[in-house]
């Protein structure tokens, strides 16, 4: 594998796309014998009509350029001199969320600013532009989906009749809830757009729309969190939320790829020794930044499955005494001039540490309960469809060792696609059992899955993928 490859894939893990096309430049693969698919969905993909669902295309980690309004400079989706750096401190800032809601961070007000449609990258002085997500929009371009807003478009011109594809843009930083609650009022917003267009276009009003939600890694956390309990927030007393499936009236059938609906353990890795890609043109981002982000914490994998080993120990990687004790992220004792950088206003270092131990404590906390309530039993209803997409093939960090100093070694691996092992997009309780029953032990409901010999980034630009989810959203009668 060459260096450049190791560089994508670890720059872009847990969900980012932007390398999908610095990929193909990096290395070329053995021509393959792929399915016409012009040929085989044109007849499909030309249908106007009303029971063609919308399309919504959602994003894993780092798929959605982030922006600082105030300034207008990209805090993320550039890397071209001009975006932040957070090696300088008002990068630093820009990037990091807030330790406490009372701070006026700013990182607390940077915004999406739309799918990362391209990453602007400036290598030896000559800026260039990769394009991100070109896979799949190309793919479902194929199918006639369009979004009139970016002029999405396939290499078929199906008419005008065609612009039911959206593109969900989120602040991946932040908290899964938060996103799936913006998620809801987006598909809101969106269906009643469809509606207007379906009663201007057709004479048909208050149609009954649903989406095909077609979501990458994280980003399919946001949307199977959004479908069982739509913008209801975790019950603030620790209980679990039962599931209402309000997000089900939105969402006719949602496809994740490469989801680590049972977390991923270089989520853990990231929080604890930060993210360095090795190339210049990427900066380091330390341990300080990352762990103010929510959503990394809540894709942490479970204890039942025995993530970590500790001695004789597999602990309870959600504990935040275990993180204090171990040295880990936001707890270690080398911080001390990152965090008076994000926390320029406090000028104790004692009352600093206490601040980041705190906000540490109250993510671990929070990703806990989130994944007590993604793991409960629940078969979407009928008209809601579950289908997953992952890599099997790839050998995936299934079980690390932490030494007594707190550092990570992998101990064991599993099948997956080098990011998200193939048990975790299963959320397959099977994962950590010994011996291991011989069938899946899901609480999900899905209907089907897809199993793909792709690394993480690589799964949408598999022409068994391309096909196949071209015959889901196009051709396959629906339950219900």
């Amino acid at each position: 594998m060459s260096r450049g490859w190791r560089w994508t894939r670890r720059a872009l893990a847990l969900g980012g796309v932007a390398g999908v096309a610095a990929y193909a430049a990096l290395r070329t693969r053995p021509a393959e014998t792929e399915a016409d698919l012009n040929l085989l969905y044109t007849p499909a993909a030309m249908h106007h009509g009303v029971d063609r669902n919308p399309i919504i295309v959602i994003p894993g980690l780092l798929g959605s350029r982030l922006r600082d309004p105030a300034s207008g400079r990209i805090v993320w989706g550039a890397f071209d001199g001009v975006a932040a750096d957070p090696g300088t401190p008002d990068g630093a800032r820009l990037v990091a969320l807030p330790f406490t809601e009372a701070m006026q961070s700013p990182g607390a007000r940077v915004a999406p600013d739309g799918v990362l449609d391209r990453v602007q990258l400036r290598v030896a002085g000559i800026p260039l532009a990769l394009r991100a997500y070109a896979e799949i929009l190309s793919t479902l371009g194929l199918g006639g989906y369009r979004d009139e807003a970016l002029g999405l478009a396939g290499r078929v011109d199906y008419g005008s009749d065609h612009f039911t594809c959206f593109q969900f843009a989120y602040d991946w930083r932040q908290d899964n809830v938060w996103n799936a609650r913006r998620l809801m009022a987006f598909m809101a917003e969106k269906r009643a757009f469809v509606q207007a267009e379906y009663a201007r276009r057709f004479g048909m009003r208050n149609h009954p729309v649903k989406f095909d939600v077609v979501a990458h890694s994280m980003g399919g956390l946001v949307a199977r969190y959004a479908m069982l309990f739509g913008d209801a927030d975790l019950p603030a007393d620790g209980a679990l939320p039962q599931p209402s499936y309000a997000g089900a009236e939105y969402i006719a059938r949602l496809i994740q790829i490469g989801t680590p609906n049972g977390g991923s353990l270089d989520a853990l890795r990231v929080l604890v020794e930060g993210r360095d890609f090795g190339q210049p043109i990427v900066p380091r981002y330390s341990p300080a930044i990352l762990g103010t982000f929510a959503s990394v914490y809540q894709l942490l994998p479970r204890a039942r499955s025995r993530p970590v080993i500790l001695g004789d120990a597999t602990p309870d990687l959600h504990d935040p005494a275990l993180w204090q004790g171990m040295g880990w992220g936001l707890a270690a004792r080398g911080l001390e001039g990152d965090l008076a950088t994000l926390m320029p206003d406090v000028t104790d270092a004692a009352e600093r540490r206490r601040l980041a131990l705190a906000l540490q404590a109250r993510l671990l906390r929070r990703a806990r309960a989130f994944a007590a309530a993604m793991d409960q039993p629940a078969r979407p209803p009928a008209g809601t469809e579950l289908m997953l997409v992952a890599g099997d093939s790839m050998p995936t960090a299934l079980r690390l060792a932490a030494s007594a100093d707190g550092r990570l070694t992998t101990r064991e691996t599993g099948p997956g696609d080098g990011v998200v092992l193939r048990d975790s997009v299963l959320l397959d309780h099977r994962q950590g059992q010994s011996p291991r029953p011989p069938r899946v032990e899901s609480p999900m409901g899905f209907e089907r899955a897809l199993f793909l010999p792709r690394e993480h980034l690589e799964i949408t630009r598999d022409a068994t993928f391309r096909d196949n989810i071209l015959f889901w959203l196009l051709e396959e009668q629906r339950r219900g």
